[in-house]
């Protein structure tokens, strides 16, 4: 029964708070995070119901219990209370509306538990707690340490941080060594790289890098290794070009010590300097005269800096004469004809590159054509050579004396003395003059072979009369109608052979007129007539074949 009592109780109490007020915007888990140095709000808003907000008091809690640090009443004003005053304040200008607490510069020391304490009438009182924070930004510094070349291994740089948390620190370098960290409760950092010093770190890079939730990023400290050593003299300005007379000698000390040799000494092995070579704070030797052949020898240039000394030495040559050497303007000469040569050198070979790309391209293109005009004379020999087989005749009637074949049957009997011949025995004189007709087809040659030879087509060869053409040359009279067909029409007739070969058939035809008969086929010589006035060179008949 008693159980029940206290659950309807506080059910109660439950309900009468939210129905009569409630604090808004709150902070989550109650707590909160600032920077020292910087403004914190501590939020804290109560929105009666049915009720009204009297006075509102801040509190922190201490070893001893809550300290009060302001108050606002709702008629009587604000109050700051001890420390307080002067660095805090309500955020707004009616505190019992927004009672939210302004720390106007946050310190490390007010970090802890806060209570914003709210009076309502006529329901009574309401608390909100809320626990502070305080971050610090880090406070760093790097010391650099002057290490020595030769030194044992020690501290070359410290680096150091102080914050809340307390931050992290590493360090951004390509130099072997090793970072030692140590962290102290107050949020203090330190980290120390230490190496073997060598004259090669010297100038190299050693940054510490600071690390921490209030920054957005590593705070970089730049540094670099600072590494001593004695000096690394070098005498310069002589290139065995002195020679008697030559002004404005000098030689030169360069060093390459850390730090930079302040004092420099020189001094000729054997002997002292030259009279007039002048020594300069810089390392410089100067001849103030011209040189002489006394002014050989061997000269040392000694460097010393706050570690220690260098010295260099070098052998010094004075000729009588100077040697001729390549001036510049001869150097540029020389690379200029050079760079023509070159360029001329490769304009010949693109030259000589496009012509021969050229004449290979032509000489592809005239063996085509070439290629195309044979296949055109070929061509046109074939169908020359259709066009003269078919133009054989069979009529005997039409056909001239050339083209009438010669049938030879049995013996040649009364050759002049009754000497009688073999049958198919060719007579002395030759017969056949071309052998045109010898190539013909069998088709042809049987049409050949089957004509026989009469007297009238034995006796001369009659030619049509000669006629003038309108512009006064000589024309045969057929010419338009007569084509030949085998070798091209006019301008084959008109060839100087061909006119030569038809005098000479006409000079046989005569003959063989004169001189032999045919009868029932056969060729007899004429009674009286002598069978040798024909040459044995002649033609006795034109494109004749024997069968």
């Amino acid at each position: 029964m008693t159980s029940w009592l206290t659950l309807s109780l506080r059910l109660l109490l439950s309900w009468m708070y939210v129905t009569r007020g409630e604090f808004v915007e709150r902070p989550r888990d109650d707590s909160l995070r600032s920077v020292a140095e910087e403004e914190t709000v501590l939020p804290c808003r109560f929105q009666p119901t049915d009720s009204v907000v009297v006075q509102v008091t801040w509190f922190k809690q201490t070893s001893d219990g809550w300290e009060q640090i302001i108050t606002a009443h709702r008629v009587d004003g604000q109050t700051a209370f001890g420390t307080w005053s002067g660095r805090v304040r309500f955020k707004s200008s009616n505190p019992t509306v927004d009672s939210s607490l302004v720390v106007l510069s946050t310190e490390v020391s007010d970090e802890g538990r806060y209570k914003c304490h709210v009076n309502s009438y006529p329901f009574g009182t309401f608390d909100q707690e809320v626990t502070l924070t305080v971050w610090t930004i880090p406070i760093s510094s790097l010391d650099a340490v002057t290490v020595v070349e030769g030194q044992s291994y020690r501290q070359a740089a410290s680096c150091r941080s102080l914050a809340r948390p307390p931050p992290l620190l590493s360090w951004d370098t390509e130099l072997s060594g090793q970072s030692v960290n140590r962290s102290w409760e107050n949020g203090a950092v330190t980290a120390h790289y230490s190496l073997h010093p060598l004259r090669s770190m010297n100038g190299k890079k050693l940054d510490c890098l600071v690390w921490h939730p209030t920054l957005t990023g590593p705070r970089r400290h730049q540094n670099q290794l600072v590494v001593h050593f004695p000096p690394d003299s070098e005498v310069s300005g002589y290139s065995g070009d002195w020679y008697v007379g030559l002004e404005r000698a000098a030689l030169s000390c360069v060093s390459g010590g850390n730090p930079r040799p302040q004092l420099f000494t020189w001094a000729r092995l054997g002997e002292a300097l030259p009279e007039g070579a002048i020594p300069h704070p810089n390392g410089t030797l100067e001849f103030g005269r011209p040189l002489s052949l006394s002014d050989g020898g061997t000269y040392r240039c000694v460097a010393k800096n706050d570690v220690g000394v260098g010295a260099a030495e070098l052998q010094i040559s004075v000729t009588e004469f100077p040697e001729r050497q390549t001036t510049t303007t001869e150097k540029t000469l020389m690379v200029v004809v050079g760079v023509v040569a070159g360029g001329l050198l490769i304009l010949m070979l693109i030259i000589i590159i496009t012509v021969t790309c050229h004449q290979k391209k032509k000489n592809k293109m005239l063996t085509r054509e070439l290629t195309e005009k044979k296949e055109e004379i070929s061509t046109l020999s074939r169908q020359a050579s259709f066009r003269r087989m078919n133009s054989v005749s069979t009529d005997a009637r039409g056909a001239t004396e050339e083209s009438i074949p010669l049938r030879v049957d049995g013996t040649l009997s009364s050759l002049g003395q009754g000497t009688r011949l073999p049958p198919h025995v060719p007579t002395p004189s030759p017969i056949l003059q071309s052998g045109e007709l010898l190539g013909q087809t069998d088709e042809g040659a049987s049409r050949s072979a089957s004509a026989t030879v009469s007297p009238r087509h034995s006796s001369r060869r009659s030619y049509p009369p000669v006629t003038h053409d309108d512009d006064g040359d000589e024309e045969d009279d057929d010419d338009d109608d007569e084509v030949d067909e085998g070798l091209g029409g006019r301008a084959s007739r008109e060839h100087p052979d061909d006119r030569e070969s038809q005098s000479s058939r006409s000079q046989a035809s005569e003959a063989h007129s004169a001189g032999y008969r045919v009868t029932n086929g056969t060729v007899r010589f004429k009674p009286g007539t002598n069978p040798t006035v024909v040459s044995p060179h002649a033609s006795l008949v034109h494109k004749a074949q024997i069968v």
